[in-house]
C-alpha cells in the first residue's frame, strides 16, 4: 500500500509540474505575441529580460514624423498621437526604469517633432538616444532631447533651416514666422547639447555641402565633434549606459 501511495503522489506531482510548465510556456508565448504586436503597431517594446531586472521602454522614431495630416499608407511614419500618450504613460508608471530612443528618421512635421522632443526632455526617467541610419531635420531635436546620446559610425544628421512645402505668401509676416520657428528649434537644440547657436546656424546655412540647397551633413563622429551628440557607439553602448544611469538614480534615491 505504501508503495502504491508513493507512486500516486509521484504521478500527481509530475502531472502538476507538467501543467505548470505548460502554463508557463503559454504565458511566454502570449507575451511574445503581445510584444510582436506592439512592435508591428507602434514600434515599441519593453525590455525586461536583462540581468539587472530593469524595465527599459524602447521607442523607435522612424521614417517621416507625421503631423496633423495623415501621410500615404505607403510611407513609413512616426505618429505623434502614438508617441505622446506613451511618453505620458511612461512618466506615470512606477514599473518603467528608463527609456531608449532609436532614431532613423528623415524629419517631418516641425510642431510634432518638437512636441515629441519636449516630452522626452521633460521625463524624470533616465533616457538615452541612438541615431541609426539618420536623424535629419526635426529629428535633430529629438536626438538631443535625451539625457545622453549616441550615433553609430555611419549614422548621419542633416542640419538645415526650416522649409515649407506648398504655397507661401511672400510677406514680411511669413518670414518673421519662419524666423520664430527657426529660433525655437535652434534654442531647443543648443539648450540640450554642447553646440553654440552661432555654430548651429552656420551649419544650417552652409551652401557647399548639399547640392542646390543649404545645410550640412554630419556623419558619425562629426556630430560628436560638433557637440551635438555625446558619443559614437552602438546598441550595446546605449543599453549599457542606460542601465548605469538607472542604477545611479536608484542608488541616489535610497
Amino acid at each position: 500500500m505504501g508503495n502504491e501511495d508513493n507512486n500516486k503522489n509521484t504521478d500527481r506531482n509530475n502531472k502538476t509540474m507538467s501543467e505548470e510548465k505548460r502554463e508557463e510556456q503559454e504565458k511566454q508565448q502570449d507575451k511574445e505575441k503581445h510584444q510582436d504586436k506592439r512592435i508591428s503597431d507602434v514600434g515599441q517594446i519593453t525590455l525586461d529580460e536583462n540581468e539587472a531586472h530593469h524595465k527599459i521602454h524602447l521607442i523607435t522614431i522612424i521614417g517621416e514624423i507625421e503631423g496633423h495630416d495623415n501621410l500615404s499608407s505607403t510611407s513609413k511614419t512616426t505618429k505623434y498621437e502614438h508617441v505622446l500618450p506613451q511618453l505620458a504613460a511612461i512618466e506615470d508608471s512606477k514599473d518603467i526604469d528608463g527609456v531608449l530612443i532609436l532614431l532613423n528618421t528623415m524629419g517631418g512635421d516641425v510642431e510634432a517633432g518638437l512636441a515629441i522632443a519636449e516630452m522626452i526632455a521633460s521625463l524624470s526617467k533616465p533616457t538615452v538616444s541612438l541615431v541609426l541610419g539618420g536623424s535629419h531635420s526635426i529629428g535633430v531635436p529629438i536626438a538631443v532631447s535625451t539625457d545622453y546620446s549616441y550615433i553609430v559610425p555611419t549614422g548621419t544628421m542633416v542640419i538645415h533651416p526650416v522649409r515649407l512645402t506648398g504655397m507661401v505668401i511672400g510677406v514680411q509676416q511669413t518670414f518673421d514666422y519662419f524666423r520664430q520657428i527657426q529660433d525655437r528649434i535652434t534654442g531647443f537644440v543648443c539648450s540640450h547639447c554642447k553646440i553654440s547657436k552661432s555654430r548651429l546656424e552656420e551649419l544650417m546655412m552652409e551652401t557647399g555641402v548639399l547640392t542646390k540647397d543649404v545645410g550640412t551633413i554630419l556623419v558619425g563622429g562629426e556630430a560628436v565633434e560638433e557637440g551635438i551628440i555625446c558619443q559614437v557607439g552602438g546598441i550595446k553602448d546605449a543599453v549599457a549606459k542606460l542601465h548605469d544611469m538607472v542604477d545611479k538614480k536608484n542608488s541616489d534615491t535610497k
